[in-house]
């Protein structure tokens, strides 16, 4: 249990120190450089030694550095993914074509991290780094300015590390009775909170409360989002991986390029979202749902049948769904729909292909090149390059499943 105890008799509001105020990647303070694994380093010491505001100085230092690392490393990968290819001076073939892209792209990122100190340090490891991704420096970080009566500050540092581990019962206990305590309006701060997160849970509340022509704006900006942070969470990938030493080339290149991918397809999870302390599984195809919903409520069969055919592209075995699909195409006449109607959204594709495809050639290198992890549970899914639906005629209705996904219950389907 919690080994103090902390008596208010009032939660005032006043400032909440922002831990990325004045934050900027491209602009960062030179005084405060240095590597994150010493600058956590000491911040763990000064925790241990129980020097409370040594540590807070330290762990937030911490966290700017880490978040920098982060910004800068996806800025960089993104910036030479997008950046047109130099041509070769002379004509190459296949093979060589390969490493002059790869060269081209090497010099890319060379170019680009010398402008970002913070990638000419040396590198985080990976405990680190996964000490980060689940926010434990904000456990320490509530822990020590409780240590020096600062509720107002360990409040959002605590709720912010409960969006990443609501299943840690210890402190969502204390937040129970913080909540129970205190008027906690303006201190419920997510300090890591995502773009899309926002727009998701309005857009669920919209749809929830019968307002469909707004639920849909929320939930299209919250897609959008997104999938631009999922973009962005794959360059991260690129960026961090650290070449091996003493391998040849080409096992090098694979190792670096499998870790990537293993990173890459834990993108989904990382970006799950947290709704009232439980995470929303499968957020693309849950947010097709919703709109699917929405369109049909609108009537936008033209919109709806296209958002079911993207649901249906992650979630092929739902039998609700499916049923839905068939109204669809038993009232194509009646809605307007065309062949091309009947097909998945170009976004939903061109994802469900991309993950797909490092899955795929994930399980081919745990198979052909020895990989020992868990790459062998990866299921791999089949691509996708049209999804006609030809089902077949005489169903009646429109089925509704709305997944009760954020309280982590299955509704079963209803009639509308």
């Amino acid at each position: 249990m919690v080994s103090f105890c902390i008596k208010f008799t009032l939660l005032t509001q006043c400032f909440v120190f922002a831990i990325y105020e004045d934050y900027s990647f491209k602009d960062f303070p030179r005084e405060e450089l240095r590597p994150l694994t010493a600058a956590y380093g000491l911040a763990l010491e000064n925790y241990v030694a129980k020097n409370w505001t040594e540590a807070i100085t330290s762990l937030e230092t911490s966290l700017r550095l880490y978040r920098l690392f982060k910004d800068s490393a996806r800025y960089c990968a993104s910036h030479c993914s997008s950046s047109t290819t130099e041509e070769p001076p002379v004509r190459l073939g296949p093979n060589l074509n390969v490493y002059w892209q790869l060269i081209t792209k090497a010099l890319c990122q060379r170019k680009c991290r010398e402008r970002f100190p913070v990638l000419l340090l040396p590198p985080p490891g990976e405990t680190i780094l996964e000490d980060f991704s689940k926010r434990t420096p904000y456990k320490y970080l509530h822990f020590a300015h409780s240590m020096v009566n600062d509720l107002q500050n360990a409040i959002p540092c605590v709720f912010t590390y409960l969006q990443r581990n609501p299943g840690d019962q210890e402190l969502q206990d204390l937040m129970d009775q913080y909540q129970a305590q205190y008027n906690l309006t303006g201190f419920l701060i997510d300090y890591e909170e995502r773009p899309y997160e926002s727009y998701f849970i309005k857009g669920v509340k919209l749809v929830n409360s019968a307002d469909y022509g707004s639920s849909t704006d929320q939930l299209e900006e919250a897609l959008k989002l997104y999938l631009r942070e999922y973009e962005l969470c794959q360059y991260e990938c690129e960026g961090v991986s650290q070449l091996p030493p003493d391998m040849d080339l080409y096992s090098a290149i694979a190792d670096v390029f499998v870790e990537t991918l293993k990173c890459k397809l834990k993108c989904e999870d990382s970006l799950k979202p947290n709704v009232g302390g439980f995470f929303v599984e499968n957020l693309m195809s849950t947010i097709y749902h919703y709109l699917q919903f929405a369109y049909y409520k609108l009537n936008d069969g033209r919109s709806a049948v296209q958002c079911a055919h993207s649901y249906s592209l992650f979630e092929p075995e739902d039998q609700v769904m499916k049923q839905n699909l068939v109204y669809y195409e038993a009232y194509s006449e009646e809605w307007g729909l065309q062949p091309e109607h009947f097909t998945p959204r170009p976004e939903a594709l061109k994802h469900y292909n991309q993950a797909a495809a490092q899955k795929h050639i994930l399980t081919f290198a745990h198979k052909y090149m020895a990989m020992d992890d868990e790459v062998s549970t990866i299921n791999t899914p089949s691509f996708v390059k049209t999804h006609s639906s030809k089902i077949p005629f005489g169903v009646e209705g429109f089925l509704w499943s709305r997944r009760s996904r954020i309280s982590g219950q299955r509704v079963s389907g209803r009639g509308v």
